[in-house]
């Protein structure tokens, strides 16, 4: 087990592999998720995050590795399967059925623990007015804000009754009174017995949210510990900066 003192890991990820063709875009990646955490994952653009979040939910094939959850394996499992055992995930890119109104789009996540559309329907209303939905439950979803996205993709999600939750930038492009509004949202959600492994750029949010972090560069896990720490690991630094740039900020401090 990797960094997080004794506690066990309710979600272990050990050197996972994923290559496309000649290129390898995750390699031996290692690192545990501790559970009722909020753990991020952090990283220059291009590093390997969302591919290593699609191979852990199932919707990529590993190339090498084992993912558990819960000390079970679940490796290459599908993205429904995963779903049944309480790992869902939000994707970067938000695509609600902008067909269907916003307690509609929440209620597809709700309909895999509850066939009955009264029900579904019911816990709909119940996570979207927990996420800030309310006023918008019976507007079409494709008139919300990017903000109302956001959270309609997170409520999609935890209206599966998820045990880990997996928020692919959940946060970006959220202004700073959208972001204030959030983070409490997320805590919320931790406090509900959700665990949350989150990618995040905002690093405000991060220092704010999350207890430990592990951050990647160029497909390989290259740091974790806790977010004050890791935040000024020169080897974090200059995945980030480039090259020197550790040794010529610590020359200006």
């Amino acid at each position: 087990m990797t960094g997080q003192g004794r506690d066990p890991a309710f979600l272990a990820v050990r050197d996972l592999t994923k290559r496309f063709g000649g290129l390898t875009a995750v390699s031996d990646a290692t690192f545990d998720v501790r559970e009722g955490s909020i753990t991020g994952l952090i990283g220059p653009n291009g590093a390997g995050k969302t591919t290593l979040f699609a191979v852990i939910a199932g919707f990529e094939q590993p190339s090498a590795g084992l993912v558990l959850l819960g000390g079970k394996e679940i490796t290459g499992r599908r993205p429904h399967d995963l779903a049944k055992l309480g790992l869902a995930r939000t994707f970067q890119i938000v695509q609600p059925f902008a067909g269907l109104s916003v307690r509609e789009n929440i209620a597809v996540g709700a309909f895999l623990r509850l066939p009955k559309r009264r029900d579904a329907l019911a816990l709909a209303e119940e996570v979207g007015q927990r996420l800030g939905l309310g006023p918008q439950l019976d507007k079409p979803a494709a008139a919300l804000t990017v903000a109302g996205r956001k959270r309609l993709e997170v409520a999609r999600a935890l209206a599966t009754r998820p045990r880990i939750l997996l928020l692919d930038e959940v946060l970006a492009g959220l202004n700073p009174s959208e972001l204030r509004y959030f983070l409490p949202v997320l805590q919320d959600i931790r406090s509900g017995g959700v665990t949350i492994l989150m990618i995040e750029h905002v690093m405000q949010a991060v220092m704010s949210l999350c207890e430990y972090v592990h951050v990647i560069s160029g497909g390989r896990i290259i740091a974790s510990g806790e977010a004050a720490e890791v935040v000024v690991n020169p080897a974090v630094i200059e995945a980030y900066l480039g090259h020197g740039a550790a040794q010529r900020l610590a020359g200006h401090a």
